[in-house]
């Protein structure tokens, strides 16, 4: 016997004079796809069935506090949820996700700092580049235009684990120290991140995918 697990994500945008019709159509599709599951012998899990609205904080007061009906099972709405390893907040302000990558990586240095007397440098920050960085690095292109006051949370790891591998003080200058590993700051890192460069050069020549053509338009300076 198998157990397969299907991750299925569903996204209605609307007006504000629309919210019944789309809360009505969410329970609808909702239900449409719970019931085609059960048709082929899968179950839904209702204990994993996230829902969310996203509106700006002026709008969230008057969203619906209950969310969506799902086989005699109300779904309640959610501040933040998970897709693809990225926490996505109603607000869309991606503090859920600093929030989650800044827990996690302090959580990390904490336990390389017990064996950072019993390693070589250069193998410590290997470890440093593949359990933290990676995570700083991870779905980076969802961060673009995150507010100072985030960037510098982020900013504040990447300090911790340079200190760490050069065992520097706090009262110390951190650039020298990042320029000798070679490593880019958090805010060039999101700015000159190679995914959103790649992006941009195929939008530019038309190999992009079709479906952003009607979200991206060129900029030409005058």
């Amino acid at each position: 016997m198998g157990c397969h697990h299907i991750c299925t994500l569903m996204t209605l945008r609307f007006m504000a004079s629309a919210l019944h019709h789309t809360w009505t159509c969410s329970c609808h599709c909702a239900n449409a796809v719970a019931d085609w599951m059960r048709s082929n012998r899968l179950q839904l899990n209702s204990d994993k069935t996230e829902f969310m609205w996203c509106a700006t904080v002026r709008r969230q007061h008057s969203l619906p506090t209950v969310g969506p009906l799902i086989r005699l099972s109300n779904v309640t709405p959610s501040s933040a949820v998970r897709d693809l390893g990225v926490y996505i907040d109603s607000g869309l302000t991606m503090q859920s996700h600093v929030r989650q990558t800044v827990s996690r990586c302090f959580a990390v240095l904490r336990q390389l700092r017990t064996v950072r007397r019993q390693v070589p440098t250069s193998v410590f920050q290997s470890h440093i580049v593949a359990l933290v960085l990676s995570r700083l690095d991870y779905c980076k292109g969802v961060l673009f235009g995150l507010p100072a006051n985030l960037v510098q949370r982020l900013q504040s790891v990447q300090n911790a684990a340079t200190r760490l591998i050069f065992r520097i003080r706090r009262s110390e200058h951190i650039t020298p120290a990042l320029i000798s590993l070679h490593w880019l700051r958090i805010p060039e890192r999101i700015i000159l991140s190679f995914k959103l460069a790649v992006i941009t050069y195929r939008f530019i020549h038309g190999t992009s995918p079709s479906y952003l053509y009607s979200h991206v338009s060129p900029a030409f300076p005058t």
